[in-house]
């Protein structure tokens, strides 16, 4: 078995589609970090383990997830419809087999909006230089060991947890990779990139995480 962790903001119209999708072997465990459309009422209908997190933000509903779960390979992936659940093997496959310890899945960047686009290859270049690993998206879609992941000490519980959750294994010598997976328009309005002050807190947020990564690389060095 594997957990799949799908944080939930107002995501009811999204999550039957999702639920259905879910490969056999991937545990749904949807994470409704306070819903007022009934997300959770309708997670649970469709046979998800549901866990609430009233504290907002992302990295806040990851991480309740990832405590949650109990598998050993732990995925994570919004629960939008922007992402096709049945695409989950191509991003485990890696970590189960053992050829990698955290895998992302790759959006192409034609089909995301274009600040979207451009925030991603400004981070994929940041995460290049400080670590040297070298990804084209820091995407919401993937997989790692979840032991590995609790002894990273993830800190952020906005939305610089999907970029800290990179820097921080790369730091610690981790084979980081990723596998390419289709994207498709989103249910709904995103309330990170489809509004002005999401974005900027998004960039906030991550550039945050960059300048403590740029901390450390110059105590190491010191």
């Amino acid at each position: 078995m594997i957990d799949v962790v799908l944080p939930v903001l107002d995501e009811a119209a999204a999550i039957p589609w999702v639920l259905a999708r879910m490969p056999s072997g991937y545990r749904p465990i949807v994470v409704d970090n306070g819903s007022g459309d009934g997300s959770a009422a309708v997670a649970a209908a469709g046979g998800a383990t549901v866990v609430a997190e009233p504290r907002r933000g992302f990295g806040a509903a990851c991480f309740a997830g990832l405590t949650a779960a109990t598998a050993d390979v732990v995925c994570f992936m919004d629960c939008d419809a922007s992402l096709d659940p049945a695409d989950l093997p191509l991003v485990a496959g890696p970590v189960v087999g053992g050829e990698a310890d955290l895998v992302l899945g790759a959006r192409p960047g034609a089909a995301m909006a274009p600040h979207a686009r451009l925030a991603n290859r400004y981070l994929a270049r940041r995460v290049a230089a400080y670590t040297g690993v070298r990804v084209s998206d820091i995407g919401p879609m993937r997989a790692a060991r979840r032991t590995a992941l609790l002894g990273l000490g993830l800190a952020d519980r906005r939305s610089g947890w999907p970029l800290e959750m990179v820097l921080r294994a790369a730091q610690d010598g981790w084979r980081v990779t990723e596998r390419a997976v289709p994207y498709h328009p989103r249910t709904g309005k995103s309330k990170v990139t489809g509004t002005v002050g999401g974005t900027v807190r998004a960039m906030l947020d991550m550039r945050q995480r960059l300048a403590e990564t740029r901390r450390l690389i110059r105590a190491e060095e010191t």
